[in-house]
């Protein structure tokens, strides 16, 4: 470009040409990693027989046994350790056990552990990767029969073998592979904190359809052992009325409970059964 007698070139707007060319640069580095990001998610694709869907996931099955055994002992001690009556710890392992004999759980390779908090006061239930799982005494003792036990228990197996924690952990990388590629391209924070919120948005929708897919698990599994899976919505009942009605158990904070629950939980025996209950189920 010509002013006059004087040539402009580049060198005469540095700042328009670097942004532009810096530009392009994060551009291009931004795609590279939501690229590897997308291509690393992809990969990881794999087929669960329990469930009969394509997974994504970030963990192998001795990955996920390894993480959930290290943190058991934080995990118990978050709740005041184990519970002293071994009585009740035995009972507790019998159903469970009768749950995992006699449904598809047999069938799979984790290393299921049952164990009984000694914590009165948080109305809990809970499982970690590779088949760890817990309840609290503050939920155990509100349980009125043994089939009620088997359905909470048998709903957390349900999670176990779906691989819940390891598919959310692939989600989360993924997740956080996006944002970061958003901002490198931006260089902006409130874009990059836009994406994470809608990140995070997406990432509590499928964990509300686990919960829904571990309580259709948990109805196929408990009736399997011979338990009755209607016992599972005396369970809801029973914890919605905890505490008086007051603040809602520690329970739904992990285990999202949508208005129309008990009635999904009906559509999922329906479902599973759809010629009728066996007979002689225990409630």
């Amino acid at each position: 470009m010509r002013i006059g007698n004087r040539k402009l070139g580049r060198q005469a707007f540095p700042n328009s040409y670097g942004a532009r060319r810096g530009g392009k640069g994060r551009l291009i580095m931004a795609m590279m990693i939501a690229g590897f990001a997308l291509l690393s998610y992809c990969k990881s694709a794999t087929y669960n027989p329990v469930t009969g869907e394509k997974q994504y996931l970030s963990l192998t099955p001795s990955q996920e046994i390894a993480m959930g055994l290290q943190a058991v002992p934080q995990m118990a001690a978050q709740h005041g350790g184990y519970h002293p009556d071994q009585r009740l710890q035995d009972f507790l392992d019998e159903v469970c056990q009768k749950i995992i004999d006699n449904s598809q759980a047999k069938q799979t390779d984790w290393s299921f552990e049952c164990h009984l908090l000694q914590d009165a006061n948080t109305v809990n239930a809970f499982a970690l990767p590779g088949g760890q799982m817990f309840i609290t005494y503050a939920l155990f003792k509100r349980l009125e029969t043994e089939g009620q036990l088997a359905g909470v228990m048998s709903h957390e197996i349900g999670h176990v073998v779906a691989r819940h924690s390891a598919q959310r952990m692939a989600k989360a990388q993924l997740t956080q592979g996006i944002i970061g590629a958003v901002g490198v391209a931006t260089e902006s924070a409130g874009v990059a904190g836009a994406a994470q919120m809608i990140g995070q948005m997406v990432n509590m929708k499928y964990g509300r359809e686990d919960e829904l897919q571990s309580d259709q698990l948990g109805v196929r599994f408990m009736t399997s052992a011979g338990y009755d899976p209607r016992s599972l919505m005396a369970v809801m009942k029973i914890l919605a009325e905890a505490n008086g009605g007051k603040k809602m158990p520690e329970f739904f904070s992990t285990h999202p409970n949508p208005a129309n629950r008990i009635e999904r939980i009906k559509e999922a025996i329906i479902q599973e059964f759809p010629e009728g209950l066996p007979q002689g189920l225990t409630p």
